[in-house]
């Protein structure tokens, strides 16, 4: 299966100037936890990703104006992305290695298509699949395992 039958189109967008405030309304009222930041609303050019942790971690946990507060300095670069025409094992992969949700979608352009989640996936792939991405996902980074376990 391609990855263009799997991911969510056209996924709302952020840009670097918008407030954190409007960000963070705009993941609540998408019930998304994470959405693609792009250079303008035009042209749809990734420039990176903005979670609710990145706004709940930086912005409210140092007290700043979520009103005034742009989230520019708060996205995180070089997101890891998938093209539509990739095979959805490939973007299981990479969710699995990098410990990622969700992955945008862009054209050769750079552009943003699509997103994928591991929602999407629930929906289009095995039951194995999902649990082993789920899995690989949610393991703590760094985390060592028990002496006593």
């Amino acid at each position: 299966m391609k990855v263009n039958e799997a991911m969510t189109p056209n996924p709302v967008c952020c840009v670097p100037s918008d407030s954190a405030q409007k960000v963070a309304r705009t993941l609540r009222d998408g019930d998304v936890g994470s959405m693609p930041v792009v250079d303008d609303r035009q042209s749809r050019k990734l420039v990176g990703m903005i979670t609710d942790r990145d706004l709940c971690c930086s912005v409210l946990a140092e007290g700043l104006d979520a009103k005034s507060t742009t989230i520019q300095k708060f996205v995180s670069p070089n997101p890891v992305v998938s093209r539509d025409s990739d095979n959805l094992d490939s973007c299981e992969r990479l969710m699995q290695e990098h410990q990622i949700r969700r992955i945008p979608v862009v054209d050769g352009e750079g552009r943003v298509i699509g997103i994928v989640s591991q929602a999407d996936l629930a929906l289009k792939a095995t039951p194995e699949t999902v649990a082993k991405t789920v899995a690989q996902v949610s393991k703590r980074k760094g985390a060592t395992p028990s002496a006593a376990a």
